[in-house]
């Protein structure tokens, strides 16, 4: 397992997984499909189980000795998965709430994890034709519209307004508190890890997560932004967010250039 490489072939394996994972996604988006409520009161569609069926299927086709954790696949212990040299982590529909609304902001995040970092992530918004991937030793690209992938780089240095990336949820206090350190900023409303790949890819400088996510959400975007020369930072620390925790909830976080989120308070 440990020898696994991230080839060019790979790559594009993954994403053309990654792609009929949205195309399945897209279907389901044109019905009016069910929603149902999981135990942990989040909601979940037809398009959520399909679309994992598909990754599963692909990535065990590519190698089917890696395991994977997926949001929809089985609950696997830690006394297990803590032995895994490397593995995928999956979402196969990040954003769902994004997707019931039908605003388009939601994802497919595939990721593939060594000592439990993200090392190759491709992140795929299916209705905006937009595409991203990362590998630590190629770096970071982007897609728009089916066009050829071009080179992204993180915002190397601030400068006014200072532009944020932000949920669509209702803002908190303890957002107000963040913002309060600029003098002028834009806020940036989106869904999903589009707003890591914002970052990523220099259109905002800071994405603050004040909020619960699980790692399968930030998994496959954490690899783009650390290609594309960014981290993901647990918020008020200077220690990169960990995966594959017995605990499978992340912290608070900030994404952003690593020498722009010290400059913060």
């Amino acid at each position: 397992m440990s020898n696994f490489l991230i080839s060019d072939e790979i790559i594009q394996s993954v994403i053309e997984i990654t792609k009929q994972a949205g195309a399945v996604i897209m279907d389901v988006y044109k019905t009016n499909f069910e929603i149902h409520i999981k135990n942990d009161k989040s909601p979940v569609t037809e398009a959520d189980t399909r679309a994992n069926d598909i990754i599963t299927a692909g990535l065990l086709k590519i190698a089917p000795d890696i395991p994977i954790l997926s949001e929809e696949g089985g609950d696997i212990p830690f006394e297990e998965r803590s032995k895994w040299e490397s593995f995928w982590l999956v979402d196969p529909l990040d954003g769902t709430k994004e997707y019931i609304k039908k605003n388009d902001e939601f994802t497919v995040n595939i990721a593939y994890m060594q000592n439990n970092l993200p090392v190759f992530g491709v992140v795929y918004a299916p209705a905006l034709n937009e595409m991203y991937w990362g590998s630590i030793e190629k770096g970071a690209f982007k897609s728009v519209a089916g066009d050829s992938f071009n080179p992204i780089r993180v915002k190397s240095q601030l400068n006014n307004p200072v532009q944020i990336a932000t949920s669509r949820s209702h803002p908190s206090s303890k957002m107000d508190n963040f913002l309060a350190q600029f003098d002028t900023f834009d806020l940036h409303r989106m869904g999903s890890s589009l707003k890591i790949c914002s970052v990523a890819d220099g259109r905002v400088h800071f994405y603050p997560r004040l909020g619960p996510t699980m790692e399968w959400d930030t998994a496959a975007s954490h690899a783009v932004i650390n290609s594309a020369g960014g981290e993901l930072i647990k918020y008020g620390t200077n220690k990169p967010l960990e995966y594959n925790k017995e605990d499978l909830l992340n912290p608070e976080f900030i994404a952003g250039n690593l020498n722009s989120i010290e400059l913060l308070n």
